[in-house]
């Protein structure tokens, strides 16, 4: 295994209390996968056998919005305060804080209680929320908050609007494409512009953003030139969770700003022996020293300065 403290920008987590809520609404899988069982302690273990020494936990889809906008404020409300007790009890760990979205006035309450009050690391924003999707012009005076706060917005895929084929697993193919619909429907938004300040963490190495930025290029651009489009997708920050693979890293550095991809380990909605196939995996990637350590801590230290003094 490489040697170098990794900083795990993509590691979920699933409390007790938020399981059984999403189970007293039928929810018992995510993304094809059934909820994992985790603790602060498992989490440590995991890093611990994965050269970890850092990680910002966050839950993911479907998030806290079933519905209700109330139920919804309460549940983001509970999870945040519970993070930031694990965060405080053990500085390994951060979090980014989940925002009842799309309830705008909530999520506006609760970004600024989580990050001026709880010193989140930054805020998860899905893919899509209940099919409305990253880059919404109602989200505006969220992301207008946001960009104030320079906060670090990490998008995650959700399952997709239109449901997914009963034979393909969402997370083998929808969450991927989940997240480009994401990227390019920010991207057209002028959001990147308009809040230059709000650095956004693409999952899984960004979907299908890389391997195919040619081809959306046009649609993303402010003038719909491919080389405005591609400036803008750019600007966008990926981590390398499920994607550190011969096959998904050239596609990656050929295309990303090698300063905004950090190391994602998906843990533990991939159980500990995929997640540890991934990180085996990159490892065996060829790249040069320096912008291994860029990608595994350093990139991750400049958009979370705390982590900067774990070893």
């Amino acid at each position: 295994m490489i040697s170098i403290a990794r900083l795990d920008t993509h590691q979920h987590c699933m409390p007790r209390f938020y399981a059984e809520w999403l189970q007293s609404h039928g929810i018992f899988s995510v993304g094809g996968r059934e909820l994992p069982d985790w603790s602060p302690t498992a989490a440590e273990s995991f890093m611990d056998n994965n050269g970890i020494s850092g990680a910002i936990l966050s839950i993911s889809t479907p998030g806290v919005h079933l519905g209700s906008n109330q139920e919804a404020r309460d549940m983001a409300r509970r999870i945040n305060d519970y993070l930031a007790g694990v965060a405080q009890r053990q500085p390994r760990l951060g979090f980014f804080a989940v925002l009842p979205l799309p309830d705008v006035e909530g999520a506006l309450e609760e970004a600024a209680y989580a990050l001026d009050t709880l010193r989140a690391d930054g805020v998860l924003i899905l893919a899509n929320t209940r099919g409305l999707y990253f880059g919404e012009p109602a989200w505006e005076p969220l992301m207008t908050e946001l960009n104030t706060r320079q906060a670090v917005v990490f998008v995650h895929p959700s399952e997709l609007a239109g449901g997914a084929h009963p034979d393909i697993p969402p997370s083998s193919a929808d969450f991927l494409l989940d997240t480009t619909r994401a990227a390019i429907r920010y991207a057209r938004s002028g959001s990147l512009e308009r809040h230059p300040d709000v650095r956004v963490v693409l999952s899984h190495a960004g979907g299908f953003v890389p391997y195919a930025a040619e081809r959306m290029a046009a649609a993303c651009s402010p003038d719909g030139s491919n080389a405005g489009g591609l400036a803008r997708l750019r600007r966008f920050y990926f981590d390398t969770a499920l994607s550190g693979t011969p096959y998904t890293m050239p596609s990656l550095l050929a295309f990303a700003d090698l300063q905004r991809i950090t190391f994602g380990s998906d843990w533990p909605f991939a159980n500990e022996e995929r997640a540890s196939h991934f990180i085996r995996r990159l490892d065996e990637v060829a790249l040069e020293p320096s912008l291994r350590k860029a990608i595994y801590r350093d990139n991750a230290t400049l958009l979370f300065p705390r982590f900067g003094a774990i070893a």
